[in-house]
């Protein structure tokens, strides 16, 4: 067993492709879950489950491991110096650095607020962003044979970061509106003020930063043809997609007469 988990073992394609499975089989439990209750975090924890850490710390450590396992199973690839690889180091950390960084920093949550992160939801969370960071790690820096100076021109490299950087960027567009629903001076009086978002992918959906979150992973999927990534997109989607039909449930109950009523829960004009 110890020997699964050295790091030589690690790195063998052997001992990655058993761990994808694992993941693939998580995805398949998380999706079972999800047709019960989605993750009891942030707006739909009960406050019931033990003890709780304040929303802006409890983002930050349930998205820590991702860097810390990218980057450290990356520098471990024989490939780790070469120029595609590199890039998606580089792609990674802007991602989650906005993720488990800026995003929660800027989170404006009252002084005292109660805790919204129970310590059950960060630690199951150390164990999805661990494994996704070295099934992302390991492919794209020691085991791929495809990301050589030649995939910058291969379509799928230029649709995928086509798709991944519109979805980056209108995540951080829809965090921002949801974010300046409530004034600093709100925050600051600790009011419990609930507005409907408007503007942007607003005018479609009930969830523009969770759709955006799945359309980068889908692109990065597409970048790296990697089913390390295509895990990411699968697990995010699992836990997000209930999450969407929840929040567009509670937008209804909330504002029973002026909620839009052609505003969708996740795809535009779909569903």
């Amino acid at each position: 067993m110890l020997d699964f988990f050295s790091l030589e073992s690690l790195l063998s394609a052997d001992t990655y492709q058993t761990l994808l499975w694992i993941g693939f089989a998580y995805v398949v439990l998380v999706v079972i879950g999800g047709l019960f209750a989605p993750s009891p975090y942030g707006r739909f924890s009960s406050g019931s489950m033990g003890f709780n850490f304040s929303p802006r710390f409890g983002w930050f450590l349930m998205e820590l491991p991702a860097t810390i396992s990218f980057v450290f199973f990356y520098f471990q690839g024989q490939n780790s110096m070469e120029t595609v690889p590199l890039l998606f180091l580089g792609i990674w950390c802007m991602h989650y650095a906005n993720r488990g960084f800026i995003f929660p920093f800027l989170i404006r949550a009252a002084k005292g607020a109660r805790g919204s992160f129970s310590l059950m939801v960060v630690v199951a969370g150390w164990s999805v962003t661990t494994l996704h960071g070295y099934l992302n790690a390991v492919f794209i820096s020691h085991l791929s044979e495809h990301l050589t100076n030649e995939w910058l021109t291969d379509p799928r490299f230029l649709i995928g970061m086509a798709i991944y950087l519109f979805g980056f960027l209108m995540n951080i567009h829809s965090d921002g509106i949801i974010r300046n629903l409530r004034s600093k001076e709100e925050v600051a009086r600790g009011d419990k003020v609930y507005r409907i978002p408007q503007g942007g992918l607003f005018k479609y959906v009930s969830s523009p930063s969770y759709l955006t979150e799945i359309i980068s992973f889908l692109g990065f999927a597409i970048a790296t043809w990697s089913l390390g990534a295509v895990f990411v997109l699968l697990i995010s989607a699992a836990n997000l997609i209930p999450r969407a039909f929840q929040t567009h449930r509670w937008y209804q109950e909330k504002f029973p007469e002026e909620y839009p009523a052609d505003r969708k829960v996740l795809i535009p004009y779909i569903l």
